[in-house]
């Protein structure tokens, strides 16, 4: 089978398009005929080797996490999935990915894909989706009729986290690009700030009681918007390499959120795509070959929204 590896951190161009053994399922995995998987910003960090700590993968190594697609084998003991079922998951990320033609994919981790989206589309959804899930409920518990600000709304989990604080009846401000602003608010942002043209404490005028960032601002800046934070508020932040800033005084929580495989959640998120309440945004679609050259176009800066890396075949 075809699939992408690197066999040594660096710079995209240690990805390799090339013939790889196809895998068989053990005790409690399915294989898994890949429709697409996507590409992800930490995807550039693993293979640069600034995730060895956090993500100890083994080399050689290939990426992609999310994965839509057809089980197509079933491993000794695994129940409540068939072959032929399409399915969608966020795979172990030191594990190997689905940036190939078969993954295998421990069975508790995947849930049925949407039946309203084609299906390599799904791969858009599992790690981007799971990660706004994850800091407004699990950890901001937000409340209909709160105010959140999206620092970072452009992105493909800015525009989930939007559309799910909405539908959970909260009021939104984001902050976006010049290229993304429109997406911000097309996903129902109430309120969107120009992040290149507007200091955010000028535009943030009443506190709000969630900042969501995902954007890889300057320690100082991150720090200040404790201030934006009504008393008892909270701050969740995915720039891992930079601690979550709290204000004790005021009660104001700082929580770094590390997104985590949850079939659960994964099939709830489904759902609101099946039911119209949530959409998937998917800006590109290319083919596996190219996945090399999307490395280098988003090192370059040149991503914008969420790319779907379809399988040979999809």
């Amino acid at each position: 089978m075809k699939a992408v590896r690197f066999h040594e951190y660096g710079e995209p161009d240690v990805l390799r398009y090339e013939d790889v053994e196809q895998p068989a399922p053990g005790a409690g995995e399915v294989r898994i005929r890949v429709a697409a998987t996507s590409f992800n910003p930490i995807d550039a960090g693993i293979r640069g080797g600034g995730m060895r700590g956090p993500i100890p993968v083994k080399l050689p190594h290939t990426p992609g996490f999310d994965v839509a697609g057809t089980v197509d084998a079933l491993g000794e003991g695994v129940a409540g999935v068939e072959v032929g079922d399409q399915v969608v998951g966020f795979l172990p990320m030191a594990g190997a990915g689905a940036a190939a033609e078969y993954v295998l994919a421990p069975a508790e981790v995947l849930t049925p894909a949407p039946k309203n989206v084609p299906l390599a589309d799904a791969a858009a959804l599992p790690a981007v989706g799971l990660t706004a899930w994850q800091a407004l409920f699990d950890h901001a518990k937000l409340a209909d009729g709160q105010r959140v600000l999206v620092n970072g709304a452009g992105g493909a989990v800015g525009g989930y986290a939007v559309q799910l604080a909405k539908r959970a009846g909260a009021n939104v401000i984001a902050t976006a690009g010049p290229r993304s602003g429109a997406r911000a608010r097309a996903a129902g942002a109430d309120e969107v700030v120009d992040h290149t043209t507007t200091v955010l404490s000028s535009a943030v005028t009443e506190p709000v009681d969630v900042v969501f960032n995902l954007a890889p601002v300057a320690p100082d800046e991150l720090a200040a918007m404790t201030d934006l934070v009504r008393p008892g508020g909270v701050i969740v932040n995915t720039t891992v390499w930079m601690p979550a800033p709290s204000d004790e005084e005021r009660g104001v929580r700082g929580v770094d959120l590390f997104v985590r495989s949850d079939a659960g959640q994964l099939a709830q998120l489904v759902a609101l795509v099946d039911s119209g309440e949530l959409r998937i945004d998917v800006a590109e679609r290319v083919p596996l070959a190219e996945l090399p050259a999307l490395h280098a176009r988003a090192a370059a800066g040149e991503v914008s929204g969420k790319v779907v890396v379809l399988a040979p075949g999809a």
